[in-house]
């Protein structure tokens, strides 16, 4: 399937980019919407793609994911996940603010605010040269992979 022609087709009703290999099959390299963010409909339908679950089994995945890196965060944890980078809380200070509408002063209390610091592989695969839509592999990011899935 590697060896087919592959051409580039802008699905406008999907608001997507889609690949065309050989003879009619349609399989979705990259799934973005227009203006280049990626929605988390479109991260678990790409889940889904890659390791030939369910869309319902992949929500489940990429919820748990969300879900635990919150809570690890309320609980004031840091997580790090080696070749993709790191997330941890900063806190604000107190500080005088001012209303925009009426230019009073205000106090705005302290808070915490999530951080995402990307780590050094991440960076490298993003500035890497070559195609923008050239696969990314989970070895070249450093995520093991099973036996099974070994080649």
């Amino acid at each position: 399937m590697g060896d087919e022609p592959t051409s580039r087709v802008r699905d406008d009703a999907r608001g997507c980019t889609v690949d065309v290999r050989g003879q009619g099959s349609v399989e979705e390299q990259s799934v973005t919407t227009p203006g280049g963010s990626m929605t988390k409909a479109e991260l678990v339908e790409e889940v889904s793609r890659v390791s030939d679950l369910t869309k319902k089994h992949s929500e489940v995945i990429v919820d748990t994911v969300f879900k635990s890196i919150i809570q690890a965060l309320h609980r004031g944890e840091k997580i790090e996940l080696r070749g993709f980078g790191s997330f941890r809380l900063r806190k604000r200070e107190p500080r005088k603010g001012r209303n925009p509408k009426t230019g009073d002063k205000v106090d705005v209390p302290p808070k915490k605010v999530p951080y995402f610091k990307p780590g050094k592989d991440l960076k490298d695969l993003i500035n890497r040269e070559g195609v923008p839509d050239d696969p990314i592999s989970p070895r070249s990011v450093g995520v093991p992979l099973p036996d099974s899935a070994a080649v």
